[in-house]
Parts: C-alpha cells; sequence; structure tokens
C-alpha cells in the first residue's frame, strides 16, 4: 500500500512523473468494473452514435496532499441522476475534448476565473452503454482551492478527497447490488460516507495504478 506522507509540492512532481508513463488502459479500469460486465447486461444499441464528453480531475494543494473534486449530481439532470462523478460535459462543435473538460469543469463548479494548468495527455477513454458517452478523462492543477459555486440544478453537494485516498487499497469496497433487474458484483471506492462507482471509478483506478507506480 502507498500513503503519501510528503507536502503537496512533492505530489505535484510525482503527478508530473505519474502522467508521464504509458496509460494502462482499461487492465486498470476494468478493476472497477461491475462484474458480470455491464456491456454484456447493457450492451450498446445498435446504430446508436456515440457521443463524446470530457472530464475533468482539478487537483488542488491541501494540507499534506493533493485533493480533487467530485460532485454528486441532482436528481434533476438528464443523465446519470444522483450519481458521483468528476466533473465534465458534453463536448461541442469546434473545441477538444480537454477544451470541453475544462470548459464544463468552470462551468460546473462556477470557477471561470480560476487559474488551471492541463498536465499531460488524456487518460484512457471510458464508454459508458447506458447514456452513449465517451468519456475522456483530463488531469489538471490549480494552485490554490478555488471558491466554488456549484451549478444549481446539477450539483446537489461537493466531494474533495485526497489523492491519498484513491490510491489507499483500503478506500477499495464490493458488494453486490441489484442494478436494472441484474445481480451485479460491484466495486467502488468508499470516500466520505459516498460509493463512488462505474465510469468515475474507472477513471480513477487508472489513474490510482499510474501514482502507485511513481510511489513505490
Amino acid at each position: 500500500m502507498v500513503r503519501f506522507k510528503y507536502n503537496a509540492l512533492v505530489m505535484y512532481d510525482d503527478v508530473r512523473r505519474a502522467l508521464a508513463l504509458p496509460r494502462p488502459g482499461r487492465a486498470a479500469q476494468i478493476r472497477m468494473a461491475p462484474r458480470p460486465r455491464a456491456g454484456g447486461m447493457f450492451p450498446w444499441l445498435a446504430n446508436r452514435l456515440i457521443k463524446q464528453a470530457g472530464v475533468l480531475i482539478l487537483l488542488y494543494p491541501s494540507t499534506d496532499d493533493l485533493g480533487f473534486f467530485l460532485t454528486r449530481r441532482a436528481d434533476t439532470v438528464e443523465m446519470h441522476k444522483g450519481q458521483i462523478s468528476l466533473p465534465g460535459g458534453a463536448q461541442e462543435p469546434g473545441e477538444s475534448l480537454a477544451q470541453t473538460a475544462l470548459r464544463e469543469t468552470r462551468e460546473e463548479l462556477g470557477i471561470p476565473d480560476a487559474p488551471i494548468e492541463l498536465l499531460g495527455d488524456a487518460l484512457t477513454p471510458v464508454d459508458i452503454p447506458v447514456s452513449g458517452f465517451r468519456a475522456t478523462p483530463f488531469v489538471a492543477f490549480t494552485p490554490t482551492r478555488p471558491e466554488v459555486h456549484a451549478a444549481p440544478g446539477e450539483v446537489v453537494e461537493l466531494i474533495e478527497p485526497s489523492l491519498g485516498w484513491i490510491v489507499d487499497e483500503k478506500n477499495i469496497v464490493e458488494e453486490t447490488w441489484d442494478i436494472r433487474g441484474y445481480p451485479a458484483i460491484v466495486p467502488y471506492f468508499a470516500i466520505n460516507g459516498h460509493k463512488v462507482w462505474g465510469a468515475t471509478a474507472a477513471i480513477l483506478s487508472e489513474f490510482s495504478a499510474m501514482l502507485r507506480m511513481v510511489g513505490n
């Protein structure tokens, strides 16, 4: 088990080194996938157009680590009601997925003027068959925690774990759930009383695997 016991500046350097590594991809993502695989239970619909989305792991210095933002989605949004997600959203015409992730994060968190530095290339995209999205994750850094004014009607709760939390293996739990009438074993990150699963957990699983590579 890797524990980060040093300051946020050192942790920032570790993040930069981790993002310079090859992406472990699905091998790391699938660890947090429900079993049996969701693609078998909930396959892509024939001829369904894949919608592109960009999401962001926005890091900021906390006491002795780096924190990042997760949001609990409102029950009034169109997709993934009530779930824990990284900030982000659908790509608009003429913008790159990195631009999408940055724009959507600024809008969703209400931080239009926060200085944000994009770190490295994208992580491995994650397909979400139930909504038809392909989410491409990026990692970014802001030098101080911004004052957040989360978008009303979209976000009902802000969750702020540390990177050490997702790297610590003891925070990964499995339960048997009923998902749309199908029994499934669901791994999730237990974070601040919340169960972070699905696409968000897959993204964090890849990122945490990369951090462990440089933390060993």
